[in-house]
C-alpha cells in the first residue's frame, strides 16, 4: 500500500431495492479539504486503496457501493458524505441517500418531530453530497422508519436526440440528463434488448458501449468541472421518455457496475428529460422499477427558468424521489499488513 493502513473499519450495511449501501462509520483517516469536492479529490488521489479494499473482494464485490461520512462545508446540514463504487468516487447517489435518511434517524443524528394527524412523523435530514445540498424527509411510524424521500440539486436535460454510432449495435439515438450525475438514456429496443428477458451480460455490454460512444458529447456544469463527466448509461423500456408512462430501467455505471435499485439520481435525470419533452408536468407522480422489482417514485416539485442552476439556456427542475431502504447488518473489517490481497481484487 502506498499510504498508511487505517482501521479497523466498522460499517453499517443496508440496501435499497437490493442495491448495497456500506456506510463506513469508523476507521477512515481524516480527509482534508476546504470543500466537499476538494475532499473527493483528496480521497481519489490518496485514499483510493481504502476504497478498493472496502468495495472489492474479499470484503465486497464488483457491484458493492459505499458511503464515507465527512465533515460538511455547507452551513445548516446534518451530515456530508462521499460515495464510493467499484471504480472511484461518484458525485450523487439516490439509493444511498434513501439509506442514509434511515440511518441518520435510527442513529439519532437528527430529531424526529411529533407525528402529524395521520400518525406519521416526518423527520428532515439535511445532507451534503459532492453535487450539492440534498433535502431528505424520512417517515417514522411508531418508532419505525418507512418511506424516505429526497429532493436533490436542480436537474436538467443536457442534450436530446443525440445520434451515436455504438460498437456492436450501430446507429443509436440517446438523451443525456443530469440528476446530480450525468447519464446517457437509451431505449432498450434501440439496443436490441428486452429488460428482464435478455441476458444481463448482453445488456451490460451494450450499455457500456453506449457510455463509451457518449464520451465524445461535451458536458458542462455551472458549479464545477468536477461534476461534468458521464457516470453511466440507463437503459429504459418505454420509448425515449416522450411517453408519460411508468417505466422499468437498469443503470450500468462506473466499471460495468449494475444498479439493483431504479437509481435515484438516474430517475431524477430521466424525470428532467421527460419534463423537457413535456411528457410530465409538475406534481405528476411517476413510478420507476428496477430489475429486482424495487420501485422509486418521482415528481417535479419546482421549475427553474433557463440559466437558473443549470447551463445558460437550459431550464432545470427539482425532482422529489421516494423509496425505502432496509438494514442487512453490521461488519468490522481489518487489513492485515502481510496480506498480499489487502487492497482488494475483482474476478468476473
Amino acid at each position: 500500500m502506498t499510504e498508511d493502513v487505517a482501521g479497523p473499519f466498522r460499517t453499517v450495511e443496508l440496501h435499497t431495492g437490493g442495491e448495497p449501501v456500506r456506510i463506513v462509520v469508523d476507521g477512515l483517516p481524516p480527509i482534508p479539504g476546504g470543500t466537499i469536492l476538494e475532499k473527493r479529490r483528496y480521497a481519489r488521489t490518496h485514499l483510493d486503496h481504502l476504497r478498493r479494499a472496502l468495495m472489492a473482494e474479499p470484503r465486497g464485490h464488483a457491484d458493492m457501493y459505499g458511503v464515507w461520512p465527512v465533515a460538511p462545508d455547507l452551513p445548516d446540514v446534518d451530515l456530508a458524505v462521499l460515495f464510493t463504487h467499484n471504480e472511484g468516487f461518484s458525485t450523487m447517489c439516490g439509493h444511498a441517500t434513501i439509506a442514509l435518511g434511515r440511518w441518520a434517524v435510527e442513529e439519532g443524528l437528527v430529531a424526529v418531530p411529533a407525528p402529524g394527524s395521520d400518525g406519521v412523523s416526518r423527520a428532515p435530514v439535511r445532507l451534503q453530497a459532492p453535487c450539492g445540498r440534498i433535502e431528505v424527509e424520512v417517515d417514522v411510524v411508531a418508532g419505525r422508519v418507512g418511506d424516505v424521500r429526497f429532493r436533490s440539486v436542480p436537474a436538467f436535460a443536457a442534450a436530446l436526440d443525440v445520434p451515436l454510432e455504438v460498437d456492436g449495435v450501430g446507429a443509436v439515438t440517446v438523451d443525456v440528463g443530469y440528476g446530480g450525475a450525468f447519464y446517457a438514456l437509451v431505449d432498450a429496443g434501440a439496443l436490441g434488448v428486452e429488460l428482464g428477458a435478455t441476458p444481463l451480460r448482453t445488456v451490460v455490454d451494450r450499455a457500456t458501449a453506449v457510455t463509451r460512444a457518449t464520451a465524445d458529447v461535451a458536458l458542462t456544469h455551472p458549479d464545477s468541472a468536477d461534476l461534468a463527466f458521464l457516470y453511466g448509461t440507463i437503459v429504459r423500456d418505454v420509448g425515449d421518455d416522450r411517453a408519460p408512462d411508468d417505466s422499468r430501467n437498469v443503470c450500468v455505471f462506473a466499471d460495468r457496475q449494475v444498479d439493483r435499485s431504479p437509481t435515484g439520481s438516474g430517475v431524477t435525470a430521466r424525470t428532467a428529460v421527460r419534463h423537457a419533452r413535456g411528457a410530465v408536468a409538475a406534481g405528476e407522480v411517476r413510478r420507476f422499477t428496477s430489475l429486482t422489482g424495487a420501485v422509486f417514485t418521482a415528481r417535479v416539485v419546482a421549475e427553474h427558468a433557463p440559466g437558473a442552476h443549470a447551463p445558460t439556456g437550459v431550464p432545470s427542475v427539482v425532482v422529489e424521489v421516494g423509496g425505502r431502504a432496509h438494514r442487512s447488518g453490521t461488519a468490522e473489517f481489518v487489513l492485515e499488513p502481510d496480506d498480499p490481497l489487502r487492497e482488494g481484487f475483482l474476478l468476473r
